[in-house]
């Protein structure tokens, strides 16, 4: 079970919202939808959180890049939302995976295949936490805190932000 919400910065404060995630498909998706919650292109924090196994943040500040930051990568990669972070993290395109699901003879997976080692790529998500740390660092949460933070991680996260109440309202 995953929660979603957003928290837009606003003059008065933050303003948060429960999210469904049904038609993200990738960081870029995520993004623009927190574009769309954003009130005149001011930071909106995006959170994602799977049961107390892991946590992700996405920050959208205006047009700029996203910063990412998640919980534990290992966790977070074998769920489809997590998988979507830690790909991106990683640096891993959709291209590649699209060129990974063809076999050499053409096939797509799900097709029986013989039976193989498992993959490097299997092996190449560190546990842990993986990204941009620092990403809440203005906000009054250092990148210390933010790596050591595990249940109840975002409750943690929005008292700092002075958000808590707001949070916990769309929860």
């Amino acid at each position: 079970m995953y929660f979603a919400a957003l928290l837009a910065r606003t003059e008065d404060g933050w303003v948060a919202s429960d999210t469904e995630l049904d038609d993200v498909e990738s960081l870029s998706d995520l993004a623009d939808l927190a574009r769309d919650a954003s009130v005149n292109e001011d930071t909106v924090i995006a959170f994602i959180e799977q049961e107390d196994t892991w946590f992700g943040i996405v920050r959208v500040d205006g047009e700029e890049d996203p910063r990412v930051f998640v919980s534990d990568a290992a966790s977070a990669a074998r769920s489809s939302y997590g998988a979507m972070l830690t790909d991106e993290l990683l640096g891993k395109d959709e291209e590649d995976d699209e060129l990974d699901s063809l076999d050499l003879d053409g096939t797509e997976d799900g097709e029986p295949e013989s039976e193989e080692e498992p993959s490097e790529d299997s092996e190449a998500v560190p546990v842990g936490p993986l990204g941009d740390s620092d990403l809440l660092a203005d906000l009054g949460m250092s990148a210390k805190e933010l790596c050591a933070l595990s249940s109840e991680a975002l409750t943690e996260i929005a008292d700092t932000l002075g958000a808590s109440e707001i949070l916990e309202a769309v929860r």
